[in-house]
């Protein structure tokens, strides 16, 4: 029954991680880890960014 639980919960964890990134890459975010990732040009090193 422990097992049971960790799974569940191990499951739920990955589900909403899941639901996050697929409702932020609905709303077109780029960069979902970025903190500017609504309008950053999509790299990861989103500081080269603010230098062009």
């Amino acid at each position: 029954m422990k097992d049971a639980v960790i799974i569940a919960v191990i499951v739920l964890i990955i589900g909403a991680a899941s639901f996050y990134i697929y409702k932020a890459k609905k709303s077109g975010k780029k960069c979902i880890g970025c903190p500017d990732s609504g309008s950053c040009g999509g790299c990861c090193g989103c500081s080269n960014t603010e230098e062009k």
